[in-house]
Order: C-alpha cells, then sequence, then structure tokens
C-alpha cells in the first residue's frame, strides 16, 4: 500500500482532500492545487464554500483571482460533504482547536473530523493532523479511533502530526518559505508526508514522534508569549520610573548576539499565541507539573486592555471623554479579530461609561453580544476634532498618521507610530 501511495504521490494522481478552509487549510488547499494536485476541499461552513466557489476574498493571504482560477480548473474543489473522503489518498485536517472555559483545551473539531475520516478509512489512506494541538492528540486520540476500525497504522494506513505555522500577511515568509516540522507514528508515514510536502514547502524538518512535533509548535508560541509578557511588565515598570521603554529596546537590540527585540502592545490576539501555550500548560498539569512562566505571562498579556484603559483614564479624566479606537483588528494589516485586545478595550471603556467609536479600513462594523453593533466611523478631520482622545491599537498602513496627529486633541500609541516624535498630544504605551 505505501508503495503505491508513493506513487501517486510522485506523479500527482493522489486525491488529497483538506478538512476546514480557514487561514490555514484554504492556503494550503491552494498551494497543493498549484503544485498539480487535485484537491478537496471540505468545510461545514457553507457560505465559506461558496466564497470560494465565487472567488470572494476573506483570506488575506490568498490571491482571490488565483483561487477562483483554480475551482474553475476543478484542481481545487470545495464543498461541505464529507463522503468525498471515500476517494481520498490524503487528508489533512486543518480546523479550529480554541479553549473552553477555565482554558481548557477543546479538540471537539478535530474528533469531528475523525470521526468523519473514520467513516472512510480505507487501506493506503495518509492522515495528517496540522491543527495546534497539546502532546498525545495525535497517538492518544486519533491513533486509537482510526484502529478502531480494524486496519493498522504503518501497515494499513498512515498517520502524522505537523504543526501549522503560517503567520498572517507575512510576505516575507509565504507557505513555502517556512520549514515543516513532522513527527510521524511510524517511519513510513513520516517518509510519505515528506514526499508530499516537498513539492510546496523548501525544507521538511522530520523529528521523531507526533509528541514531539506537537510540543515543537507550542514551544514556539509560549516562547512569543513569554517574552512578550515580559516586555510588556517592563513597559508598565518604564512607565512608572518616567523611562522609554521603546528607546529602551531599540538600544537593547544593536547588542549583536543574545538579545531578540520583542515590544510591548495593547494585549496579544490572534488564533496562536493566546491560546497554545495554554495547551502546553494543561497538559504538564496533567503530569503533575505546573508551569509558572506559563500561567504569568498569559495572566499579564491578558490583563493588557485593562491597563491600556487605566492609562486612558489617567489621561482623560473627564468620565463621558469621547475615544476613538484606531483599529479593531489584532494585527497590522490583517484581517482578523480573533482575540483582538481592541474589542476587549471597547467593552472596558463602554462599561466604564466612555463614549467609544472606532474606525478600521478592514472591518467595516463589530458585533458584540453585550453592545449594540459599532460601524466603523470615517477618519476625517470633523471625526478627529470631535474625540478627546485616539487610541492606536493597530497600526494599519492605511493610516495617514500625520493627519491623525495634526487633527487630533490627544493620541494615545500603544504601538509606537510616532516613534522619535516629541509632542504633548502623543502619549505611549
Amino acid at each position: 500500500m505505501r508503495i503505491q501511495l508513493e506513487e501517486k504521490i510522485k506523479n500527482k494522481s493522489a486525491q488529497i482532500t483538506v478538512i476546514g478552509l480557514g487561514y490555514v487549510g484554504l492556503p494550503l488547499a491552494i498551494e497543493l492545487a498549484r503544485a498539480g494536485f487535485c484537491v478537496q476541499g471540505i468545510d461545514t461552513d457553507n457560505d465559506r464554500v461558496n466564497n470560494v466557489k465565487t472567488g470572494i476574498p476573506y483570506i488575506l493571504d490568498v490571491d482571490a483571482r488565483e483561487a477562483k482560477k483554480i475551482v474553475e480548473d476543478e484542481k481545487l474543489r470545495p464543498t461541505t460533504d464529507f463522503r468525498r473522503l471515500n476517494k481520498a489518498d490524503i487528508i489533512i485536517i486543518c480546523v479550529p482547536t480554541p479553549l473552553k472555559r477555565k482554558r481548557q483545551p477543546n479538540i471537539n473539531y478535530i474528533k469531528s473530523a475523525v470521526r468523519q475520516i473514520k467513516k472512510h478509512l480505507h487501506r493506503g489512506q495518509l492522515i495528517i493532523l496540522e491543527s495546534t494541538t497539546y502532546p498525545g492528540t495525535t497517538d492518544e486520540v486519533i491513533l486509537p479511533a482510526l484502529e478502531s476500525t480494524g486496519l493498522k497504522c504503518g501497515e494499513d494506513f498512515y498517520l502524522v502530526f505537523s504543526p501549522e505555522r503560517i503567520d498572517p500577511g507575512n510576505e516575507k515568509f509565504p507557505l513555502k518559505k517556512i520549514p515543516k516540522v513532522v513527527g510521524g507514528v511510524t517511519i513510513e508515514s513520516a517518509r510519505l508526508f515528506k514526499l508530499l510536502y516537498k513539492n510546496i514547502i523548501d525544507k521538511i524538518v522530520v523529528v521523531s514522534s507526533p509528541r514531539a512535533a506537537e510540543t515543537v509548535k507550542l514551544l514556539e508560541n509560549t516562547f512569543r508569549l513569554i517574552n512578550i509578557g515580559l516586555v510588556n511588565e517592563l513597559s508598565m515598570m518604564c512607565h512608572k520610573m518616567d523611562l522609554d521603554i521603546w528607546e529602551i529596546i531599540d538600544a537593547a537590540k544593536t547588542k549583536p548576539f543574545g538579545f531578540m527585540p520583542f515590544y510591548p502592545g495593547p494585549g496579544v490576539g490572534g488564533h496562536c499565541i493566546p491560546k497554545d501555550p495554554l495547551y502546553l500548560y494543561w497538559k504538564a498539569n496533567l503530569h503533575g507539573f505546573k508551569s509558572r512562566f506559563i500561567k504569568l505571562a498569559s495572566d499579564l498579556n491578558s490583563s493588557m486592555p485593562a491597563y491600556v484603559v487605566e492609562r486612558l483614564k489617567a489621561i482623560l479624566p473627564l468620565k463621558e471623554a469621547r475615544i476613538l479606537i484606531l483599529g479593531a483588528t489584532y494585527k497590522k494589516d490583517v484581517k482578523d479579530l480573533r482575540q483582538s485586545p481592541a474589542l476587549e478595550i471597547i467593552e472596558l471603556l463602554k462599561k466604564d461609561g466612555f463614549k467609544v467609536f472606532y474606525s478600521d479600513p478592514l472591518i467595516p462594523y463589530l458585533d458584540f453580544s453585550n453592545l449594540a453593533r459599532l460601524k466603523s466611523t470615517p477618519l476625517n478631520e470633523e471625526t478627529l476634532s470631535e474625540m478627546d482622545c485616539a487610541v492606536i491599537t493597530a497600526e494599519h498602513s492605511a493610516f495617514d498618521y500625520d493627519f491623525i496627529l495634526q487633527n487630533s486633541r490627544k493620541i494615545f500609541d500603544t504601538r509606537n507610530v510616532y516613534k522619535g516624535i516629541k509632542n504633548d498630544k502623543i502619549a505611549r504605551l
């Protein structure tokens, strides 16, 4: 069975199915289709499937026109029908892995995908999990579920874990340029994965097991969480000591070794950094080990929106001040609201009685569960002159920062866009 699958991969006749057409799955499906494979894309969201079919963009890193052409050429076939798994030679799982309450992992989307795969599992298939998860998910959850069919991993089917490493909006490191880590349940599983992915990735790094590969991704984002937490704490400390944290970081990074710059901000957003380290924290806790660094950094970063609000209260003693939030997304130039600190800042300000508005060229409106819908405010002279303070929470390239400075009464800059500019209007994080 392995030799037959190898031949299918080599001659690109292998049928590939990607489950989940989000920020990870859709770019991956398009790259595989571009490489010459026939790809099925399955998603439970009918609107998302229709958007892929019609070329409506919803992922920044995907060229909508190219995606539409690939669909029209039937190299990528989006669907909501899981019965298509029956013809798949290779199945790639790219589904969300959020947190439950009390910061516990939620792998229900993975389990749901595996239940569908199990119905259609047959000899000669390669199953790949890319969704970020805790160490042990592949061999403790997925492997037993698939082998309960009577098929044996390494003989009848093959199973690997390879963490996604996509950085949305990063043009310097597209999918092809990011080395791919993989751990196979068997050596043959990892070899098959490498044979496939070398068509779209420049470098494949094979580790000893799925558990090792699962932990690699968690280490990467835990490293970032902790260092961001450290610099956020230093930012608070420097404010108390009347020091400029941005100046200090810039000077420290002139050291050619032993230092890597991280920068403070209004909080940590996105799908990965706020969540992934807590998967590791939870798993370690099951083994009787409490990671103090992860918990501390997570708590500190989670407190940053509240810290921003407290700083604003000191800057604007007026209880009903009018505040304009500039940038609703969690990241510069990325149309993504997941875990965006700006959203929490808006809610906290509203709760404290401030009149809050926002402007974001990427997000036309915001829906809150406990607040009325907000519509993005046009960024013009009249708007800025009416505001008591403009708060920069996402430094979008579309913003005219000179214009904002000229027409604002006060600015709270959480992203250091006014680096090196001394002006009484500007307060920095």
